[in-house]
């Protein structure tokens, strides 16, 4: 599969003590929704802007498209839509009037009847000409969102596009998102540190965490029911994990990352049931038994692992 943004050792310090990105590869298929996945800080957003050219990287190599950014930034951007930070509009003006301007700025003739159906893939034709700021938070991601597609991308850099929204301002933007990859057959690179809805949307992803790799792949390999990791709470843990160490399923206890608060296990989901029943058999007064599917569970169990003792 041809890949659309290719990362090798992209690396970005700023000044001698502050390493942002740290080594990082990674590659972007055409077709993905790529989920660029990290807490606050992770290296995400400082990531994106090398790969828009804002800013140099310090050592490394990127290309979009098969070329090499630094050589041939013109002829990529034009390939290129992003929506980073907060978008930028003039409130006083329509939504309509705000994707015109915007569209001359970038160089792109459309006519009123294609910007409109420009807002209406975003959702937004009904409310054309109202003012910018009467719009909701969503509803100006969304606006944004129809800026980046004003020159047709083929790759389309959405950095946090649902910070700050409520819970309807985020489906709106995972519903698009899902249209623009699906009926559009736009490739798209969406960061975020809500884990859950990336889950929902995302073909592949990657997870980093201090500027690093810490996981790459295809969303359905990673979340195989087959490696399901379950979280066990009882009343002794300590006692529980001796007694499962000394059972069947000593090879499914994941040692190194149980605690004193939690149990850790690393197995079919279809054994569950003989999970729960072979705990009661042992004597051990279990408080819960949780399968861990999310994504934020996921990330959770590959950046910290703590020791049990």
């Amino acid at each position: 599969m041809s890949s659309v943004i290719q990362v090798r050792g992209l690396t970005k310090k700023f000044g001698q003590q502050f390493t942002a990105v740290n080594d990082l590869s990674f590659s972007v298929h055409k077709g993905d929704v790529y989920g660029f996945l990290g807490q606050n800080g992770a290296g995400k957003s400082t990531t994106i802007r090398m790969l828009l050219s804002l800013i140099e990287p310090t050592a490394g190599d990127i290309e979009i498209f098969g070329l090499p950014l630094a050589a041939n930034r013109s002829a990529i951007m034009q390939k290129v839509g992003a929506v980073i930070e907060k978008p930028a509009m003039y409130e006083y003006l329509t939504a309509y009037q705000n994707l015109k301007i915007f569209s001359a700025l970038s160089g792109v003739s459309k006519t009123k009847t294609q910007l409109l159906q420009e807002l209406d893939v975003v959702g937004l034709a009904a409310r054309a000409q109202d003012n910018v700021g009467t719009f909701s938070q969503g509803m100006k991601q969304r606006l944004a969102i129809a800026m980046a597609m004003v020159n047709d991308p083929e790759l389309i850099l959405l950095d946090e596009p649902t910070n700050g929204l409520d819970p309807q301002g985020i489906a709106d933007i995972r519903n698009l998102i899902l249209h623009l990859s699906r009926e559009q057959g736009k490739t798209v690179l969406v960061s975020s540190h809500l884990l859950s809805e990336i889950e929902q949307v995302a073909t592949r992803l990657i997870i980093i965490d201090k500027g690093c790799k810490l996981v790459e792949g295809d969303s359905k390999e990673l979340f195989d029911t087959s490696k399901t990791v379950v979280a066990i709470q009882t009343l002794d843990n300590k006692k529980a994990a001796e007694l499962l160490l000394q059972s069947n399923w000593a090879t499914q206890l994941l040692v190194n990352r149980s605690s004193d608060k939690e149990i850790f296990m690393q197995l079919d989901e279809k054994h569950l049931p003989s999970l729960h029943k072979s705990l009661v058999e042992m004597g051990i007064g279990v408080l819960s038994v949780k399968p861990m599917h999310s994504l934020e569970d996921y990330f959770l169990q590959i950046t910290s692992t703590p020791k049990y003792v």
